[in-house]
């Protein structure tokens, strides 16, 4: 245990991406394989359901420190993270005064913390829990206790992406780090097996289910004429959909998401129609709501979202497809390191025996740069985000490794709106108001339409929080009311209809563009002007590929 808080302290403590990828390897190469394996399961952000609620965790310390429940609450609101307040607590209110740095229980390797003590919980009522906990509490310090309490509460997360991880193993392991990333992909147990499995030559066997790393593109942030010659690139529209990998090996189909997530029970007709795929097939694609050639608003497809029982109502009302973009493996055959144009010349053969339910992502017709940036201002009344642009040389890589992939997305929707709602953000920003709700006009009133928390530079937070504690109305838990008076421009990507919200209004993806210090809030929008960006984007419309003059025939 010792040696995993320790690495949590080197990752915390640095901004480096090779001072953690070092603080990883060094790790791996000095632990067992079983102590390996879990803290892998950590690092890759996979977390195991919750032992002990927060709740709990909070009513122990308060019946062990004594500390009035007043108190504990102005620790927390100061911390802003149930775990590390507890161990805060716990360590000031120690009346032993005995160094526990270096107990047994410190000894303990992570992986009987795991097995042994953390795991058989989950079968225990909550006296025992509460017995064993406060034990463990009494055997670690401050570091210790922090990370036994994130473990318990299922909320264990640390600063690194799993392409530094598959970095760390590769340096290790002497593997590529393609191929870590591709066996890191997946549903894996954590156990010793495993990971010198994972770190082998020779990975022995690889489960069927197993997807490839996902290849993400680059925002554009230069003029696209730099990017070269227009015939070297291929332009799709950008889907506003779920990113997945269809995957049809040994007779059986799994649909993978960006995020690692197994849906292939969400989207019942795509696994049907995968089927018709050829054996040891691999397909990359956006999965959205499609009726013949029209392509539906993500409003429908979010009603699919999330749902594990799928009545034929909605079925019926909202049936997936999956947009292919991509082949990533064929006949069983890793075809990522062949040219785009080879693999999608592939994709258009497969799919031309397939279901009606893949739909080949058609490419955009341009001749110069100009084309392309007037087609591009069409976006929104297509239901597209953009532009996707891929040279045609490039092989299909892991993450967002730039060069190859741009993503050119539209500009997005604007409107100047008062900060009216204030709360503290958490973790390392637990002591700033950094949540932010905003509001427009309805007629005399103002009405909250979005909640909003990036966009703001360190010097414009700490000048905003210093003014929200000075201009607070009213308090409602965590949430401030604050005096009316600051403008803010704020960006958005999409608007829907929404009889949930208050406003009637729902808006996607908010974010603040500027603080607008030259309006005073009389000059901030009416809700009727953001009601009527509705109807302007058409997103209540679908979007038919076959009456498009814009893309190119297959």
């Amino acid at each position: 245990m010792r040696q995993f808080a320790e690495l949590y302290e080197r990752i915390d403590s640095t901004t480096s991406t090779n001072e953690k990828v070092n603080a990883m390897a060094d790790f791996f190469q000095s632990s067992t394989p079983a102590d390996s394996a879990w803290a892998l399961y950590y690092l890759t952000g996979r977390r195991l359901k919750r032992f002990i609620s927060s709740r709990s965790l909070r009513e122990w310390t308060l019946e062990l420190t004594q500390v009035r429940e007043w108190l504990y609450d102005e620790c927390y609101s100061s911390v802003g993270d149930t775990a590390e307040c507890c161990s805060l607590l716990l360590d000031s209110y120690d009346l032993d005064q005995v160094d526990r740095s270096d107990t047994p229980a410190y000894r303990l390797a992570l992986a009987e913390w795991m097995e042994d003590r953390i795991k058989p919980l989950a079968k225990a009522d909550e006296q025992v829990q509460k017995e064993a906990v406060v034990e463990w509490w009494t055997q670690l310090d401050r570091h210790g206790i922090f990370i036994l309490n994130k473990l318990l509460t299922g909320s264990f997360r640390v600063g690194v992406s799993q392409s530094l991880v598959a970095r760390a193993l590769a340096k290790v392991s002497k593997q590529e780090v393609s191929e870590i990333a591709h066996r890191l992909m997946g549903d894996w147990e954590p156990t010793p097996e495993w990971y010198e499995q994972l770190i082998s030559e020779e990975m022995s066997s690889r489960a069927l289910s197993t997807p490839y790393p996902f290849y993400l593109a680059s925002p554009i942030e230069k003029e696209v004429e730099e990017l070269g010659e227009p015939s070297e690139w291929q332009a799709e529209w950008k889907w506003d959909g779920i990113r997945a990998q269809v995957i049809r090996r040994g007779s059986e189909v799994f649909i993978w998401s960006r995020g690692e997530e197994l849906i292939t029970d969400r989207f019942p007709e795509i696994a049907q129609a995968a089927l018709t795929l050829p054996e040891g097939t691999v397909v990359d694609g956006e999965i959205l709501v499609m009726k013949g050639n029209a392509v539906l608003p993500f409003a429908i497809l979010q009603k699919r979202i999330g749902r594990k029982a799928l009545s034929k109502a909605i079925l019926a009302e909202a049936p997936a497809a999956l947009m292919a973009y991509d082949l990533v493996e064929f006949g069983g055959v890793d075809l990522r390191e062949r040219p785009m144009k080879e693999r999608r010349e592939q994709l258009e053969s497969v799919l031309g025996s397939a279901s009606n339910v893949f739909h080949l992502s058609p490419t955009i017709h341009f001749e110069s740069w100009d084309d392309l940036r007037t087609l591009r201002e069409g976006s929104r009344e297509r239901a597209v985000e953009g532009i996707m642009l891929k040279r045609l040389s490039s092989p299909f890589q892991a993450g967002r490794k730039r060069g190859d992939w741009w993503k050119w997305k539209i500009d997005p929707l604007t409107i100047d709106a008062v900060l009216i709602y204030a709360q503290a953000g958490s973790g390392r920003r637990a002591n700033l108001f950094t949540d932010y709700t905003f509001a427009l006009w309805d007629r005399d009133k103002l009405t909250p339409i979005a909640k909003a928390y990036s966009g703001l530079s360190d010097e414009e937070i700490a000048k905003l929080d210093n003014w929200i504690r000075r201009n607070t109305q009213d308090k409602f838990g965590p949430v401030r009311s604050v005096t009316p008076h600051h403008v803010f421009e704020l960006a958005f990507e999409g608007i829907n209809a929404s009889p949930r919200h208050k406003s009637g209004v729902a808006v996607r993806f908010p974010r603040i563009l500027r603080w607008r210090h030259d309006k005073k809030i009389a000059d901030a929008d009416k809700l009727d002007t953001l009601k009527a960006m509705i109807d302007g984007t058409n997103s209540s419309e679908q979007y038919d590929l076959s009456t498009d003059p814009a893309l190119e025939k297959a």
